[in-house]
């Protein structure tokens, strides 16, 4: 006899963990399932965010600050370190068991607003007709698979994720070349180090690696760097990581790639068409990330895919199917765990006859390197493309006292503005805590406040935050501290 809920959750990321959650604090009798195994080979709910994505990735990436820190920026502090050593198996270990406090705490979650959980792979098997069932009075909607039980579900929301894409002809094994799962695991500094990609997940282990000693370089087949982010950022970013000592090849095409016991054979053609080859320990790739369908049994109920594979959702996330659902990075738009957070308590909501909404104009991205790199709204190569009357300003963390204090001047905050009207179009920042920065500018402009409502705003001195301020006084070319 299967057991019926009014909503079931298919994955447990963050997508579905929240939607499962703003559910049953709507009243409504709710299940989630999902597969994820930690090493013991329990319950490891959080999906990839939690296990291999960003929770994990931001806990090396603090180690390894860190450590670069201790070695090189202590002593102008008047901090003396003698014998400093690496343990990366204690970095590894300090990461693991911070996915470990992220798992529980989702399930506790789950025992606090009643949700029940199943751990195994979730999929449909059939539709159910009002009646049916095994239960009397069953309203019907849809029979899943959990593992080895049976449930059914009035409405389901599938939250399954993605994959990371490989390489063509260069499948991941991660013990050579690596997928993000595979390079939060290296259990030694590989003496060199080779991405393919230079997006989020490239730069991030990248940056990882190349603190604790690697010598690290990237291979991206755009000939610009970091095309979605503003032009005026991302060259500032590529300044400060060429500085660094990231290697960062442009317009590269891939070859073949060999895998042996000494490591990684990469054979390339340059920009200027230059055949070249990097020898590597390691080899990262991140060239994307696919929808996770498999297993689904999406066909078998007729759940329509597009040609990526993503599940087809309106504006809604309603999929073709009555009483299903989809959010995150199963469907369309950015493939990051806000966005799927934000669309799992809308979806709860509209199930709910509530009206939930998702502005995906406000959504922010972040990039969390040393410079970080954060933007909420419009690039200004977006503006001159539709042809958008704007005004810009800029001001420099160089001019930012407490970014002096804090020994991290890189970087700068950009505004973006309508001409006319002065609303906010778009706010980019790359220099230090830009991730927490960007916050402000996402509220301003959600709120469809103007550069003038920022520049007027009492911002704490000294604070970061005073960069932001300065960068709407430049708006109108009257900053006071540049």
């Amino acid at each position: 006899m299967s057991q019926q809920f009014d909503v079931i959750v298919i994955g447990g990321g963050p997508g579905g963990y929240i939607a499962a959650i703003r559910a049953a604090q709507l009243g409504f009798k709710v299940a989630c399932i999902d597969e994820w195994k930690n090493a013991k080979g329990g319950a490891a709910l959080g999906g990839t965010c939690t296990n291999v994505g960003c929770i994990p990735s931001k806990a090396l990436l603090q180690s390894s600050e860190h450590y670069e820190h201790a070695g090189k920026h202590f002593a102008e502090h008047g901090i003396e370190v003698k014998g400093l050593s690496l343990d990366v198996g204690q970095m590894l270990k300090r990461k693991d068991h911070v996915v470990e406090q992220n798992n529980k705490g989702i399930e506790f979650l789950f025992k606090k607003n009643k949700v029940a959980f199943f751990h195994g792979r979730g999929s449909f098997v059939k539709a159910v007709p009002p009646g049916e069932g095994g239960t009397s009075g069953s309203t019907g909607g849809y029979e899943i698979k959990a593992g080895e039980e049976s449930l059914i579900g009035k409405q389901v929301i599938v939250a399954t994720g993605s994959n990371a894409r490989a390489l063509p002809g260069a499948p991941f094994d991660e013990e050579n070349i690596l997928s993000n799962d595979g390079a939060l695991r290296v259990g030694a500094v590989p003496k060199k180090l080779g991405l393919i990609g230079s997006g989020v997940i490239g730069l991030e282990m990248g940056s990882v690696w190349r603190r604790l000693g690697a010598e690290v370089t990237i291979l991206e087949g755009l000939p610009t760097f970091l095309g979605a982010v503003d032009e005026q950022i991302a060259k500032e970013a590529k300044k400060a990581f060429d500085k660094q000592g990231l290697k960062i090849e442009l317009g590269v095409k891939v070859g073949e790639v060999k895998s042996g016991k000494k490591g990684v054979s990469i054979a390339y053609t340059t920009a200027k068409g230059e055949a070249q080859t990097l020898e590597v320990d390691k080899l990262i790739v991140s060239i994307g990330r696919v929808p996770n369908t498999i297993g689904l049994n999406a066909e078998g109920v007729g759940l329509q895919l597009d040609e990526r594979g993503a599940i087809v959702v309106d504006g809604d996330c309603r999929t073709n199917l009555p009483g299903v659902w989809a959010v995150g990075d199963v469907v369309r738009g950015p493939m990051l765990a806000h966005k799927a957070e934000e669309e799992g308590v809308a979806v709860a909501e509209r199930i709910a006859g509530q009206h939930g909404h998702v502005n995906f104009n406000t959504i922010p991205w972040v990039i969390y390197t040393s410079p970080e790199i954060a933007w909420v709204g419009e690039t200004e190569q977006q503006l001159k493309a539709r042809g958008a009357a704007y005004k810009a300003g800029t001001f420099p963390f160089m001019a930012n006292g407490r970014a002096r204090a804090l020994g991290d001047t890189t970087g700068m905050v950009k505004f973006l503005a309508d001409a006319a009207t002065d609303e906010i179009l778009g706010v980019h920042i790359v220099g230090p805590m830009a991730s927490e920065l960007i916050s402000e500018a996402v509220v301003a402009m959600e709120f469809k406040a103007s550069s003038e409502d920022i520049a007027r705003i009492c911002h704490a001195h000294p604070s970061l935050s005073e960069a932001t301020k300065e960068a709407a006084l430049a708006v109108d070319k009257r900053t006071l501290n540049f």
